[in-house]
């Protein structure tokens, strides 16, 4: 499946690969982070960008026939992505390899990405990607990952989802769940607040009641 209009944008909107995870993950943090220019690190992410500092030094190495390319740059014109592959092992064929600090997530997000850096070496290296890895740091091992034709087909979904979003510069609503304990934004995003329209009338509501609790007189024995 390829993007419809692809060839007929400028070099300008060559958008970050990593922001399909963004977006996959939340359509609101993407916006945040890529639309709008918000950052807050908390210990998750600290984590992360500690890995990568580590591993995204780049290099080459060979051992047991495989050869290693470390923090390899990769494009895509057709979808207009560009970004670093953490590894990119060939086999002799490539085997992209990303590192993740934490656990394996429940969405897919993840493989999204890494789906998306398959894409970018299809294309520059004129060869077929089946599968590549995610190095989880928690369990310490890799999750290999097919590239299924249902799992492209979800990457270049996102793909054009991400590229329209950046042309209309609109911030979405949030969408709230389990997912937003674990987000940096998330005092930022206030999703309570921008669920929807009535979103900041209800948190004003919640707010007021827990204050009235709190003034209430406490019974003494």
């Amino acid at each position: 499946m390829e993007s419809s209009g692809a060839g007929s944008e400028s070099e300008d909107e060559m958008l970050p690969l990593s922001g399909l995870q963004h977006l996959a993950f939340c359509p609101r943090q993407w916006a945040l982070i890529h639309l709008e220019q918000v950052w807050v690190e908390n210990r998750l992410t600290a984590e992360g960008r500690l890995l990568h500092e580590r591993v995204d030094l780049p290099g080459r190495s060979r051992r047991d026939g495989v050869r290693t390319v470390r923090s390899m740059w990769l494009e895509s014109r057709r979808l207009r992505l560009t970004g670093r592959a953490d590894v990119v092992e060939f086999r002799p064929e490539p085997y992209p390899l990303e590192y993740k600090h934490g656990k394996r997530k429940p969405t897919d997000c993840d493989a999204v990405q890494l789906c998306a850096q398959a894409f970018c070496l299809e294309e520059m290296l004129g060869v077929s990607i089946p599968q590549g890895a995610i190095f989880y740091g928690n369990p310490r091992r890799r999750l290999e990952i097919a590239f299924t034709p249902e799992l492209r087909e979800r990457a270049e979904q996102l793909t054009e989802t991400m590229h329209s979003l950046y042309r209309s510069r609109v911030t979405p609503a949030a969408q709230p769940g389990p997912h937003c304990r674990s987000c940096s934004l998330v005092d930022i995003c206030l999703p309570e607040v921008t669920a929807d329209a009535n979103g900041a009338a209800r948190w004003l509501s919640q707010q007021l009641r827990s204050l009235q609790r709190e003034d209430e007189p406490r019974s003494t024995l």
